[in-house]
């Protein structure tokens, strides 16, 4: 498959920009409005009962999200048994949706895993490709043991559309501006500007997950 190349470095830039980064030290103790915030009301998601949900928000063309990915997964395979890890790829333009249809995509043909996400990445943010027209992704899902015309077909289908109206759903409700960022419990949300930095994201998840394993056990759902 011959890259299709970004229009010079604005395209970076404006990830850049969007995704925001800060890399000042986290705080001893984080601290609601400082270093996470907590949602009004909660979100609701698909985790089960007496289960803890950390959802990780991203998209492809971000910078900082492909960053993340490596110490997130490490961080993730730590993760106890009550805990459930997803991710939602953020719907906040254009390019951002082909990007989510694509990941939706992937999963309803059942070719989505952890080297599928970051062979995804590889594609966008190593190699240049934009992956926003159907026949470039749809060709780089033949690599993963489906037909260019499955592919084509998943990627419209009703059940990825509907999947994207949800998506889109939560991200108004998880209230960003921008990503990535970890939402704990559909409550508590953190991103690299409260949490001042990258590496400090799951350190303040952790801390969070304990938060909510506590009123969990103390509102006898556990």
């Amino acid at each position: 498959m011959k890259p299709k190349h970004f229009p010079g470095a604005r395209w970076l830039m404006a990830a850049v920009a969007i995704c925001g980064l800060s890399s000042m030290a986290m705080a001893a103790e984080p601290v609601a409005g400082q270093d996470y915030e907590v949602l009004d009301k909660p979100v609701s998601s698909e985790v089960p009962d007496g289960k803890i949900g950390v959802t990780e928000v991203f998209w492809y063309g971000c910078p900082h999200c492909y960053a993340l990915e490596e110490p997130l997964e490490s961080w993730v395979d730590t993760l106890p048994d009550d805990v459930v890890f997803e991710r939602l790829p953020a719907t906040m333009g254009k390019v951002w949706l082909r990007h989510a249809t694509a990941y939706y995509a992937a999963r309803e043909l059942g070719i989505f895993n952890t080297q599928f996400h970051r062979d995804f990445f590889d594609a966008i943010q190593k190699d240049g490709h934009r992956m926003t027209e159907d026949d470039e992704i749809a060709e780089f899902f033949t690599h993963y043991g489906v037909s260019k015309d499955e592919a084509l077909k998943a990627l419209n289908s009703f059940g990825v559309k509907s999947q994207l109206n949800q998506a889109n759903a939560r991200m108004k409700a998880y209230k960003l501006m921008g990503v990535p960022a970890l939402v704990v419990n559909g409550q508590y949300v953190i991103t690299p500007r409260s949490a001042n930095g990258l590496d400090n994201m799951p350190k303040i998840a952790e801390a969070l997950i304990e938060k909510t394993r506590q009123e969990k056990e103390a509102q006898g759902t556990n």
